[in-house]
C-alpha cells in the first residue's frame, strides 16, 4: 500500500456511505454529454459508451467523478444558483460524503468496484462551460479520478459504499 493510500486509509471506516445521483457519458472528444440512468462499467476500460473506454487499458482515468456538494460550491463561487453536471464533463455525481477522502481508495458503486487514482483537475473549457472564472471555481474542487477494479452494473440511486483496503 502507498504511503498516500495509507494516509488517507485511515479515514475509511469514518465515511458514511454515499449514494450515485447522476451518470454521464461522453460519446466523443467535445461532444454533449449522455445523461443515463445506468452504465455498464467494464474493468480496466471505463463506462460502456464513454469514450474513455477506448482509451488506453488500464488508465487510471478510466471514470470522473464528482460530488454534488463539490458541484454546489462551485455554483455558490460562480454566484449561480446550480450548475448543471453535464457541462462539468464528469462521468458521475454522488453525494452524502466527503469525495476527497476517498482519494487511493477503493469504494463500491452497485456491482462494481472503483480506485480512486487522482484528482481530477479543471481544464481550460471550465471557462467556455461556466463563463469567466469557471476553471479557477473548480480548482480543487474538480472532484477525483477512477479506475474500475471490478466491472458491473451501476445505476442512478445505487449507494456509493467506501471499502477497508486489504492488510
Amino acid at each position: 500500500m502507498t504511503s498516500q493510500a495509507t494516509l488517507f486509509g485511515r479515514y475509511i471506516k469514518d465515511l458514511p456511505t454515499g449514494k450515485l445521483e447522476w451518470i454521464g457519458l461522453r460519446p466523443a472528444r467535445k461532444e454533449p454529454m449522455q445523461c443515463v440512468t445506468e452504465a455498464n462499467a467494464i474493468a480496466k476500460l471505463g463506462l460502456e459508451g464513454d469514450r474513455r473506454c477506448n482509451a488506453t487499458p488500464g488508465s487510471a482515468r478510466q471514470i470522473t467523478l464528482i460530488s454534488a456538494e463539490q458541484i454546489k460550491l462551485v455554483a455558490s463561487l460562480l454566484k449561480r444558483d446550480s450548475i448543471d453536471p453535464a457541462l462539468l464533463r464528469r462521468n458521475l455525481v454522488v453525494s452524502g460524503l466527503n469525495l476527497n477522502a476517498l482519494h487511493h481508495q477503493r469504494f463500491r458503486i452497485g456491482e462494481a468496484e472503483f480506485e480512486a487514482t487522482a484528482q481530477c483537475h479543471p481544464c481550460s473549457r471550465m471557462d467556455q462551460a461556466l463563463g469567466k472564472g469557471g476553471c479557477a471555481a473548480m480548482l480543487g474542487h474538480g472532484g477525483l479520478c477512477a479506475k474500475i477494479v471490478v466491472g458491473g452494473k451501476i445505476k442512478v440511486g445505487d449507494a456509493l459504499i467506501p471499502l477497508e483496503q486489504p492488510s
